[in-house]
């Protein structure tokens, strides 16, 4: 006998969209068929039942600029994403000058402790020096396969030149590990904040001025042509633009392995939003685009030019995005981890974007692939880990704030009409949010070395 069977939903693969039910035995699903029988039924009739969400770019409890930290913690931050429908967040360890990478990832594994879902972690190059090398080599064998580089951020030593990724990322093609990049050209940005007058940097469209499409272009191509000439793999982040996504093109088309992911604020919203009253809200980087960037990267996920969505979720409360004279005064990040799901449910299934399937592969299985984490996650076959979301097709609702787990009290969604909603999130066999109710047990996530 199964410990819990989802009954009469509709199942969806990567491949395959059929009804049916699905049974789970412990941690594990267990079948997947019709007329299946269990110790506890859970209706789900017309519904949609889908492997749970990975969000692999998220920041919780992440110190910025100005002494601030991102607003949610490894609790806080996992209790919204598993109401979101997501049972697995990637995070990144904090890297500093001072610190070996080893040391930073513990720090980070002490902090998660407290997540209510499975997790992993990218790790920081930051403060490059030849002993990096080493560093990397020693935290791979401690279960990290991806590490991030930075192609801006110079003040903070968070910045790597071409010939730190160079070095670094023949290590990784030793490795068989995974550069991912973000990408913008510090050398654009400071040249146009050299000759921006001052008063300009009182505004937030300074933000996109300061960070055009071009900045991500030229970041792009030069990561991919190392990446290529040192034989690594390489995946762009929080990919924002028409430009970046041509020169994304460009580098697969000459042999890169190259991938990207982008994230809801490039398809859902606008550079328009640094025109509003509450503009400072908006302050993240890369910076929001044109709408004509947004169809271009809509367009992009349909045909799997861009692998997968991602959010980026790093919160700030209402206080921490206090307007303090300059746009770059403020601290850089939006929320959105609990409504990756649903957004793409909404805005891109049921205005016919993409297909319940390709919802599965962009929110699920080609990140769990890209970072080693499949078929253990991102599928519903039998042996897989029993996470689950289950969207309810019919119901209706308004993004407001108030009524999300962060602790941000801010949304960039604010008054968004969906359609479609979580009913269930099932974290290795056990539902962790059902019906509205968050279930989770403290500290029941797991670190998911690879």
């Amino acid at each position: 006998m199964y410990d819990l069977a989802l009954k009469g939903g509709t199942i969806v693969t990567q491949d395959d969209v059929f009804e049916g039910d699905l049974a789970i035995l412990g941690e594990k699903i267990a079948a997947v068929g019709r007329e299946l029988s269990a110790d506890k039924i859970l209706d789900v009739s017309g519904m949609v039942v889908l492997p749970g969400a990975i969000d692999p770019h998220v920041h919780m409890a992440l110190p910025v600029q100005g002494g601030e930290r991102s607003c949610d913690d490894f609790a806080s931050g996992t209790m919204a994403a598993a109401s979101g429908g997501v049972t697995t967040i990637i995070d990144f360890t904090v890297g500093s000058r001072e610190s070996t990478m080893a040391e930073d990832l513990e720090k980070r594994l002490a902090a998660a402790g407290d997540s209510f879902i499975d997790y992993a972690f990218h790790a920081e190059v930051v403060g490059w020096t030849p002993a990096r090398l080493d560093d990397i080599r020693t935290v791979a064998e401690m279960g990290v396969r991806s590490f991030k580089f930075f192609t801006a951020y110079a003040s903070s030593g968070r910045r790597a030149d071409n010939g730190q990724l160079l070095e670094s990322m023949r290590v990784l093609a030793e490795l068989d590990a995974l550069a991912i990049v973000h990408a913008e050209d510090e050398e654009i940005i400071k040249a146009i904040l050299d000759k921006m007058p001052e008063e300009r940097k009182s505004g937030m469209t300074a933000l996109g001025v300061s960070r055009p499409d071009l900045c991500e272009a030229s970041a792009v191509a030069s990561v991919a042509w190392l990446a290529r000439s040192a034989g690594a793999r390489v995946h762009i982040v929080h990919l924002s633009s028409r430009l970046g996504l041509r020169e994304l093109m460009k580098a697969r088309e000459d042999g890169t392995d190259i991938t990207a992911e982008t994230c809801p604020q490039y398809l859902l919203l606008t550079d328009e939003a640094y025109l509003r009253e509450d503009a400072r809200f908006f302050s993240a980087a890369p910076a929001l685009r044109t709408a004509a960037d947004q169809e271009a990267l809509w367009d992009a996920l349909a045909r799997k030019d861009v692998s997968f969505l991602a959010t980026d979720h790093c919160p700030f409360t209402n206080e921490q995005k206090a307007w303090r004279g300059r746009f770059d005064k403020l601290p850089y990040g939006l929320p959105g981890v609990e409504l990756l799901l649903p957004l793409a449910y909404s805005e891109g299934v049921m205005k016919g974007r993409f297909s319940l399937s390709d919802l599965v592969d962009l929110t699920s299985t080609a990140a769990a692939k890209l970072y080693g984490l499949y078929p253990r996650k991102g599928n519903l076959m039998p042996g897989a880990d029993a996470d689950i979301a289950v969207i309810d097709p019919k119901a209706e609702w308004t993004v407001k704030a108030s009524g999300l787990r962060s602790k941000s009290g801010f949304s960039p969604y604010e008054g968004m009409a969906l359609q479609g909603n979580i009913f269930a999130t099932i974290s290795r066999g056990e539902p962790i949010f059902l019906d509205g109710e968050f279930k989770g047990r403290s500290r029941r996530g797991r670190f998911l070395a690879l």
